[in-house]
């Protein structure tokens, strides 16, 4: 290994070759940068421009009124929702505050009550994606759903309409994205008023109640009926599109790997992850998940540090030789939709090939 370009990788470290010491290196690295150090100020000032933004936004929707124009008011609240949804997921994952109770209160708090998503339902799924990225059987996000995300559950469809969506599902996945909203929203009540364990259930049913009833009584009070469904359809849409193409360019396409995989940590984060390039504003734009592989190696570590960090990671992989994936946003979502037809393709098909599965198996 030549001389470090960032300047901070350790050359010569024992145990390189060591896939539980090649990430510890690394980790040591990026503590001794001091990137793991909290940095609340900057949360504090994010949370306090997106609140500011927001009060704008709700003035602006009184000072409108009964007009058609008020619907732009609703697009904004739903970019400044995702925002919100963005500080609860860096909350969620202890990037904000030392304490895991300040991290807790405050995710809840925002997720539930300015948002009106539960932190409980977004908490389990979300560790259990960290967990196993784009691994079968164990990361939720690969699931079958209304988007099928591998070729063996395209091969399940049986009947000719379905087989004709899912051979285009790529083209229909942002149209979609505009019902992610509703979905959040549902998924929130049912996991609040379900059977099984929810963390602080009546404290979340109470948030969920008074977040969501408030938002539908100050909208049908002041908004003809009409004007007032067309609000919240379209606050809804935009809150749904954007947080899915938010989170859609980071890992479908990427590698998936089987069941049982023997892919050590690292690796396992970083060949299944992509980076997004765009310099500041795509690390607004997207709440610092343009730098997914740093994200998912150090899920604690605050966004401002993401950036840094990128260099120490992506040099390391170099002299690894683990592939590092970027790409801009456009191109990945272009990557996103070519592989969600692909899948699909296998849609009606008995039998099939899978390369990732042969490549990263056993």
């Amino acid at each position: 290994m030549g001389p470090s370009k960032t300047g901070l990788i350790k050359t010569g470290q024992r145990g390189v070759g060591n896939p539980i010491s090649e990430f510890a290196a690394l980790l040591t690295t990026v503590r001794e940068a001091g990137l793991l150090r909290k940095r609340r100020t900057f949360y504090i000032l994010t949370f306090a421009s997106v609140t500011l933004l927001t009060v704008a936004a709700w003035f602006g929707f009184a000072l409108i009124g009964d007009s058609w124009f008020t619907l732009i008011i609703a697009a904004v609240l739903g970019i400044l929702f995702t925002q919100y949804a963005f500080l609860a997921h860096e909350a969620a994952h202890r990037q904000v505050f030392e304490s895991g109770k300040a991290n807790d209160l405050s995710g809840r708090i925002i997720a539930d009550l300015l948002v009106g998503i539960s932190y409980s339902w977004w908490m389990n799924k979300h560790t259990r994606h960290h967990g196993n990225p784009n691994t079968q059987g164990k990361d939720p996000d690969i699931e079958p759903d209304f988007i099928l995300f591998q070729k063996e559950d395209a091969a399940k469809v049986g009947n000719k309409i379905g087989a004709m969506f899912y051979r285009r599902q790529g083209f229909f996945f942002f149209p979609i994205l505009l019902l992610e909203g509703i979905n959040l929203h549902r998924q929130a009540f049912i996991t609040v008023f379900s059977k099984g364990k929810v963390d602080k259930r009546a404290l979340e049913i109470v948030l969920l109640l008074v977040r969501n009833l408030s938002y539908l009584a100050v909208v049908f009070t002041f908004l003809p009926l009409g004007m007032a469904f067309a609000f919240v359809g379209v606050q809804l849409a935009v809150f749904g599109l954007y947080m899915g193409s938010s989170f859609a360019p980071n890992h479908i396409g990427m590698a998936i790997l089987p069941h049982d995989s023997k892919v050590d940590f690292l690796r396992r984060q970083v060949l299944t992850a992509r980076n997004i390039r765009g310099g500041w504003f795509m690390n607004i734009y997207m709440g610092g998940l343009n730098y997914q592989i740093e994200h998912h190696l150090f899920p604690s570590m605050p966004r401002p540090h993401l950036k840094r960090t990128r260099e120490i990671v992506k040099e390391y992989c170099e002299a690894k030789n683990i592939a590092y994936t970027e790409t801009n946003l456009i191109e990945a979502y272009g990557i996103v939709v070519a592989y969600l037809n692909r899948v699909g393709m296998a849609a009606g098909v008995k039998s099939f090939d899978c390369p990732s599965a042969m490549r990263y198996g056993r």
